[in-house]
């Protein structure tokens, strides 16, 4: 039997790269599981199936259950102390530096990327100046590590035999950032979970974190200016900058449980959507609810969302630009099936990811051993 072990970077909640993992450990369940630190509240390390997780020095260092972002730049050290070598198969499950975990010749490394490093890379100069690190000492000292960052993580793709992707999206920041091809395997969504209804509300919704590159800025001036229904769920460091702008016709619910989520998307007119994502969850579990998409053209969304079936896409990220699709969409509505979009979600459910991922790992581990499974 193959002894395989999981690298991720951070278990701390279970978004949309811990689902990967729990749909891993799902296939694998003999599987041992690495991280940097593991903070987990009790309710949700069934997910693990209560694994114990072995984790990195940053753990132990002061503060680190709140602020263990704050260590970046002890993370590649970090990820290179962990012992692999009693495995014949390593998956490392990587946004950061994960796939940096170290792997003997006979080892097979095979890294699911959700994403190379962004704040290091695409969103290198937008997290200086939202973070104001655009001058000072503060600002040289965080780009001198964005800097060796970058050179690390372009270095430590040569220790991984095969790269997945979570998007064709993705694969293409793959190949420009490493120089390596990926095989795009879609990551799972709880399409199960929903009912579509076919009587709708009248009412929009967006599902998000509140932080810049989400964009619930531009969601919520566009309905402020529209003067329609919008119902905005989620919460997060952009709170005090975005709650001015909230209009009479839009409601905030903050943070919700996963039923209520699930209940306002079976029922909503549209989900509106406007991060450029590397996947996009959200705009996948909408369609499964029966709620047509309104979303910006770029990214991960752009393979989920089919115009004028499943929803429209808006090509700029701007506030005319999706008031645009909002008033077409408008005129259009009655087009769109419930029962069609959650057809088409059901494409990326776990059972169908369980599969491809673990036919690609014994696909790449037998010629491995037959010693022909070099790219």
């Amino acid at each position: 039997m193959v002894k395989l072990a999981i690298v991720h970077e951070w278990l701390v909640t279970r978004a949309g790269s811990e689902q990967v993992v729990e749909q891993i450990l799902a296939h694998y369940p003999d599987a041992d599981l690495f991280s940097l630190v593991e903070f987990l509240p009790d309710h949700l390390k069934s997910f693990i199936q209560h694994k114990s997780v072995s984790t990195s020095f940053l753990q132990r260092l002061p503060f680190a259950k709140k602020h263990f972002r704050q260590y970046l730049p002890l993370m590649p050290l970090a990820v290179e102390q962990f012992d692999l070598g009693n495995y014949d198969v390593v998956v490392s499950s990587s946004h950061a530096v994960a796939k940096g975990a170290l792997t003997r010749a006979d080892q097979l490394h095979i890294s699911y990327v959700h994403t190379p490093i962004r704040y290091a890379w695409d969103l290198h100069h937008s997290y200086l100046k939202g973070s104001g690190l655009s001058r000072g000492a503060k600002a040289i000292a965080v780009r001198a590590t964005l800097h060796y960052l970058r050179l690390w993580d372009v270095t430590t793709a040569n220790r991984v035999d095969h790269f997945v992707a979570n998007s064709r999206y993705i694969a293409r920041r793959i190949w420009k950032t490493y120089r390596r091809p990926a095989t795009v395997i879609y990551p799972p969504v709880a399409v199960d979970r929903f009912r579509p209804a076919r009587q709708r509300d009248d009412f929009y919704l967006t599902v998000s974190r509140f932080v810049p590159y989400k964009r619930v800025d531009l969601i919520v001036a566009a309905f402020a200016r529209l003067g329609l229904p919008l119902v905005v769920i989620g919460d997060g460091s952009d709170r005090a900058k975005l709650q001015p702008l909230f209009t009479p016709n839009i409601t905030w619910l903050g943070q919700q449980p996963d039923a209520i989520v699930a209940d306002y998307m079976q029922r909503c007119k549209a989900f509106v959507f406007a991060a450029e994502e590397d996947f996009g969850i959200t705009p996948v579990e909408a369609q499964a609810a029966g709620a047509p998409v309104i979303a910006y053209g770029k990214g991960g969304v752009t393979e989920t969302v089919i115009p004028g079936k499943t929803g429209q896409l808006f090509p700029e990220q701007t506030i005319e630009s999706l008031i645009e699709a909002i008033t077409q969409f408008e005129s259009s509505r009655q087009s769109f099936d419930p029962d069609m979009l959650h057809e088409h979600a059901a494409h990326y459910s776990p059972e169908r990811f369980r599969r491809e991922f673990s036919t690609f790992v014994d696909q790449k581990w037998a010629r491995f051993q037959q010693g022909d499974g070099i790219e």
